[in-house]
């Protein structure tokens, strides 16, 4: 399986997990468990993170967290070190605690951040052990379970200085008795639903919409070497070679790269549409293939769209080769 993208920039959000090597556990007792949220405030001043949502686990955690300063990487690798440490030095431990490199989301802040929260809470009565549970037993065991960021926020007295309550508040009426109490509702909710947001993860690496996923894409991601180097990118969009684009399109219209440069055709536009969507190409790149402005790849593309609108047959001939692509 390729390895997961590590995508960073100034202002990035991430669902983070890291479990204990071979599944171990991270966390002795509750001193461990108290030195574990220390280092993670410590390590949160250093880095100026924003922590948004957390849970302790026996042999794992999982935070909610936004970067600012776009340095996710430094931050993990302090934090990991620094508690890896206290717990060896305490137990007299030697080698690794967790197991290989955490795990990264980016998350759409605007669509998921509220949902991802929801989830994080929900994961001490989401495992095996608990599923004998009744659903009150359940609710009863959530809001007395401690190592969570969930007290504070169902109940303003339980609040911790290092947790930000604002943004995932907003959506629920603020940091205020009215939306603590609509927080805690929408969590009995979830207690009896499925929240398994693992579907909906984009190349085990990006959470969130379609223009989401695009614009990063194509400003943090779409530069040729590291798409050469990183095998999950192509896994983002189920993306495919351009020569496999340029086979599927000339299957379809019956027109080959060489013959499309030079006419103006729709077949032209939808090479350009499709290298982009499916390929993960730049404008730039599209347009030195296809020997015209980068400017016109994307008018190109927007005038495809428009056509489709008003042409079905248009519109059947790109949803072919789409779905060729995808297979």
């Amino acid at each position: 399986m390729a390895r997961p993208l590590r995508i960073q920039y100034p202002g990035a959000v991430y669902h983070i997990t890291c479990r204990g090597n071979a599944r171990q556990d991270i966390y002795k007792d509750d001193k461990d468990r108290r030195a574990f949220l220390e280092i993670l405030t410590e390590s949160q001043k250093i880095y100026s993170i924003k922590i948004y949502s957390y849970v302790l686990m026996s042999n794992h955690y999982h935070l909610l967290l936004e970067t600012p300063k776009g340095n996710i990487s430094y931050y993990m690798r302090h934090f990991n070190m620094r508690y890896t440490s206290h717990y060896n030095r305490r137990h007299k431990k030697v080698g690794h605690l967790f197991q290989g490199r955490y795990k990264g989301i980016l998350v759409d802040k605007d669509t998921y951040l509220t949902m991802l929260s929801r989830y994080i809470h929900l994961n001490p009565v989401k495992i095996k052990s608990m599923k004998r549970l009744s659903y009150k037993e359940k609710i009863k065991y959530l809001q007395k379970y401690k190592w969570s960021s969930l007290p504070g926020y169902i109940n303003k007295k339980k609040k911790q200085a290092f947790i930000d309550y604002d943004l995932v508040l907003e959506e629920y009426g603020g940091d205020n008795e009215e939306g603590r109490k609509a927080y805690g509702n929408i969590i009995r909710i979830d207690v009896s639903g499925d929240m398994d947001v693992k579907e909906k993860i984009v190349g085990q690496s990006i959470l969130g919409r379609e223009d989401f996923i695009e614009k990063v894409l194509e400003k943090y991601l779409n530069k040729s070497p590291y798409l050469r180097e990183q095998p999950s990118l192509r896994e983002l969009h189920g993306l495919r070679s351009k020569n496999e684009i340029i086979g599927r399109v000339k299957e379809e219209t019956g027109k080959g790269l060489e013959e499309i440069k030079k006419e103006k055709g729709v077949e032209k536009i939808i090479l350009m549409d499709l290298l982009y969507r499916a390929g993960g190409l730049r404008g730039v790149e599209i347009g030195s293939l296809l020997e015209v402005d980068y400017s016109t790849v994307s008018q190109g593309r927007k005038r495809l769209r428009d056509r489709m609108r008003k042409d079905e047959k248009l519109k059947q001939v790109v949803c072919r080769i789409v779905v060729k692509l995808s297979q």
